[in-house]
């Protein structure tokens, strides 16, 4: 579990303790399951990373909703959209092996995650990491009900394929921006997990380098 989930845990545990030894059973019953559902929220599960040296993971658990061509940054990109519901782990991992270049948090709206504005119109934060292959852009995305976008990592680090760099509280999206002549593995309605997943092949590049986890 990440550090989070004891942030927000513990003090609906003891609330929970507290209203059952008043008598209140009720609302202790009511405090103890969403002392459950947050934890089980904020869950950290390990993963393996694939083997393939030239795989890209997925950065999130989720369903893929969409695959659209698009621009970033005056490039062609392809654009894998993943929603991500409060029962998916939330926990974020980086997609490929290579240095975090950028990192841009933008302000804005919070439409419902899974619909084709919030890539453009919702808060967000987007990082960008330079691999072998290129460069990959990854957006964390708010929601309607996710309001706080964490990000652990800064500007310069190397980041291992499916190392964690950060997360999105109580549902959201991420999005990856990759080169469209990467071969894509996955389509729309999958379900993924991060870290462990492969998105796209990028034959003839290490998109591990350096992995750790």
């Amino acid at each position: 579990m990440v550090k989070e989930g004891y942030w927000y845990g513990l003090p609906l545990a003891l609330a929970a303790i507290g209203c059952a030894a008043l008598g209140l059973g009720w609302i202790a019953a009511f405090l103890g399951v969403l002392t459950a559902l947050v934890l089980n929220f904020f869950r950290d599960p390990e993963r393996t990373i694939p083997s393939d040296p030239a795989a890209i993971v997925s950065p999130a658990d989720g369903r893929i909703v969409e695959i659209a061509e698009e621009t970033h940054a005056g490039r062609p990109v392809r654009r894998i959209s993943i929603f991500m519901s409060p029962l998916d782990v939330h926990v974020n991992r980086s997609p490929a092996a290579g240095e975090l270049r950028e990192i841009v948090y933008q302000r804005g709206r919070f439409l419902v995650a899974s619909g084709p504005r919030a890539s453009v119109e919702n808060e967000q934060n987007v990082f960008t990491i330079d691999t072998q292959a290129g460069p990959i852009v990854v957006k964390q995305i708010a929601g309607l009900v996710a309001r706080r976008i964490v990000f652990w990592r800064r500007t310069g680090e190397h980041l291992d394929r499916g190392q964690r760099v950060g997360l999105i509280k109580f549902g959201s999206r991420v999005d990856v921006l990759l080169n469209p002549a990467i071969e894509l593995t996955v389509r729309t309605g999958d379900h993924v997990h991060a870290g462990s997943t492969v998105l796209a092949i990028a034959p003839g590049f290490d998109m591990g380098v350096g992995s750790r986890e």
